[in-house]
């Protein structure tokens, strides 16, 4: 049996860091290293977000570091670390796992990231950027000149969850663009860029208006059947670069 490698995980967080242009982003937490576990990383684990249950899961498998895409520390929290922070952090601690999250940053990666990794498992092909940060993408859908009605049954079967679907106009849909997670406050910005279709993670009240009234169709396919992809795809190349073994743990989530 082949002896795994091993990852210094100071030096794992600064790749991260440098791959992900994280000191780009003015974000809505920490990127990197959230929690301090162990020193040494054989086995990373991925996910979209750091719950109780993912936690453990990474915990069963032999995770020395977890990585994922919503962390533990946003923008607004008091500090007080009671109720479902506790048994977070305690868990992490327990164990000695080192929690890792990259927000903003792991969306716009332009190959591993959230964005990019949606459009390789539609088969959708990226040409260009907008909106704040240019995080949003614009392009074609695998099949220009489709219904909205159609790509929305592709996206389900794609990615095993149906979509809830606006359709504008009934315009053939040659232009798409698209944004994961909860990026709804982009649909004008898409509008402007001259997509026919927009797809998000999900909706407000608003958006069903403006999809109505723009003729521009909007999809909302689930916050984590959007952004179950960046952090896979991440994982397995800090993995097979640093030499040490990885798993993608997925749990599931409606939202």
């Amino acid at each position: 049996m082949k002896e795994k490698m091993v990852a210094n995980r100071d030096e794992l967080t600064q790749y991260l860091d440098e791959l992900l242009d994280a000191a780009r982003f003015a974000d809505y937490g920490p990127n990197g290293l959230q929690v301090e576990g162990r020193a040494e990383v054989r086995h990373l684990v991925s996910g979209v977000t750091a719950s109780l249950a993912l936690i453990e899961a990474a915990a069963a498998d032999g995770a020395d570091a977890l990585l994922v895409h919503h962390g533990l520390f946003w923008r607004g929290q008091d500090g007080r670390v009671t109720g479902w922070m506790k048994q977070r952090l305690a868990a992490l601690l327990r164990h000695d796992i080192s929690l890792i999250a990259y927000h903003l940053p792991l969306d716009a990666h332009p190959t591993l990231g959230n964005n990019a990794q949606l459009a390789r498992v539609l088969g959708w092909t990226p040409q260009g950027n907008f909106g704040d940060k240019a995080l949003g993408c614009i392009g074609q859908p695998a099949e220009p000149g489709q219904s909205a009605a159609s790509i929305a049954a592709d996206i389900g079967a794609r990615l095993q969850r149906a979509p809830l679907l606006v359709e504008g106009d009934g315009r053939p849909i040659r232009r798409v663009a698209w944004c994961t997670g909860g990026a709804q406050g982009y649909f004008e910005a898409a509008i402007a860029a001259g997509a026919d279709l927009y797809l998000t993670g999900e909706i407000s009240e608003p958006q069903a208006h403006y999809a109505r009234e723009s003729g521009v169709a909007y999809i909302a396919c689930g916050h984590h059947a959007s952004e179950r992809y960046g952090a896979m795809a991440l994982g397995a190349h800090v993995a097979e670069r640093c030499g040490i073994s990885h798993r993608h743990i997925d749990i599931d989530n409606p939202a």
